[in-house]
């Protein structure tokens, strides 16, 4: 019989997101009121496991935070076994696990995006009890049907789009509005479908800026006097998109350290000289089109504030879904959203893995649908 869980750790990884509050608040009232858990809170990711940095979360802890965006435990970007101490950098696996033995914590809840389902996972191959909530505005985890903060930041992108088009119109301009995604373009074919972008760039289908261009020509020539360009800061042109995926290729084929190791220095290369990437993009179509082009960067405004209902719902729910799983002893899991209901998936399952858009997506074809863009 699985012995009685008594005391579970919670924490936030990686960048906040919408949705984080309601979540630590669904797992710890279900855990606390429905369960008879103690619950405690684990500061700053998982560095705060490393350097037992915890609060009690009780009743009145978690009666305010529903509508809070953010994490009231904060947040880093710490891996359990690549975490900088005191200026080195150190596997701290075998620390937290003896922590977490000595603090008499049964299992920990973990929230966060792919960088965290991998960690949590490496956690549970060193024997700790883990369980993981798939967050981050991207929407980018695997094996579950939405994560939280999405909903909330689609909302906030579109209304940016829809707010831009009114300055655009008034001034026959292209602008250009950079939204969030560095490996998915969810957001961005969210955003761009429901705002009306005339172009929407994703990094999962390359772009030509030629083929841009001549859309916005066509437009002109119609009589539509501007353009709404929504671009993910991921996205790369056709040119671009072959070279990164040639680094990508050698890396998988690396066998040695020092191989790996060169690889992985002209990846970050690459990525430094993709930023910037949208500001170019304007600048090659207003000397295409011969129309004055404006960039809009949204940057965190994407995932702050206040989450909209359907995160805070999804987040209440997927946390009271773990808080059963708890008690019910499965671990090694990330509950997933799964239409109207929740599943656990194995970590293993999760860990590494990405949420891509498919080519042939639905709202992928709604966009070519209405006439948009999409750069190929």
């Amino acid at each position: 019989m699985a012995k009685k869980v008594r005391r579970i750790g919670i924490l936030t990884a990686g960048g906040d997101s919408p949705g984080l509050n309601a979540a630590i608040r669904g797992v710890g009232k279900a855990a606390l009121s429905y369960f008879g858990m103690e619950v405690v809170g684990f500061r700053d990711g998982f560095r705060g496991l490393a350097e037992n940095r915890r609060i009690n979360l009780d009743r009145a802890a978690l009666s305010v935070i529903l509508t809070i965006g953010g994490t009231i435990l904060g947040t880093s970007r710490d891996k359990p076994h690549r975490m900088v101490i005191n200026g080195h950098t150190k596997d701290m696996t075998g620390v937290i696990r003896d922590n977490l033995q000595k603090w008499g914590i049964d299992c920990v809840v973990c929230l966060g995006g792919g960088g965290t389902q991998k960690s949590a996972f490496r956690l549970q191959q060193a024997g700790v009890n883990v369980i993981t909530l798939p967050k981050t505005i991207d929407n980018d985890v695997a094996m579950t049907d939405a994560t939280f903060g999405y909903a909330t930041a689609l909302g906030i992108a579109t209304d940016a789009i829809d707010r831009l088009h009114s300055t655009a119109h008034s001034h026959h301009r292209i602008i250009v509005v950079e939204i969030m995604g560095h490996r998915a373009g969810w957001l961005t074919l969210g955003a761009g479908v429901a705002g009306g972008a005339d172009v929407i760039l994703i990094p999962e289908i390359p772009y030509s800026v030629k083929k841009i261009a001549e859309a916005i020509r066509r437009r002109s020539k119609r009589g539509s006097t501007f353009s709404i360009v929504a671009v993910a800061e991921g996205a790369k042109s056709s040119d671009d998109a072959r070279i990164f995926g040639k680094a990508e290729k050698v890396l998988k084929r690396a066998v040695s350290l020092n191989e790996k190791l060169e690889a992985k220095r002209e990846i970050a290369a690459l990525e430094l000289r993709h930023q910037g990437n949208t500001m170019r993009l304007a600048r090659q179509l207003e000397e295409l089109t011969h129309l004055e082009s404006r960039v809009t960067i949204l940057g965190y405004v994407q995932r702050g504030g206040t989450p909209c209902a359907e995160d805070r719902i999804l987040a209440t729910s997927l946390g009271c879904a773990c808080a059963d799983l708890i008690n019910e002893g499965k671990f090694g899991v990330m509950v997933a959203a799964r239409g109207d209901g929740t599943e656990p998936v194995p970590l293993e399952e999760v860990a590494g893995k990405i949420k891509l858009v498919p080519p042939d997506h639905s709202w992928v074809k709604t966009a070519r649908r209405v006439e948009t863009c999409l750069g190929d």
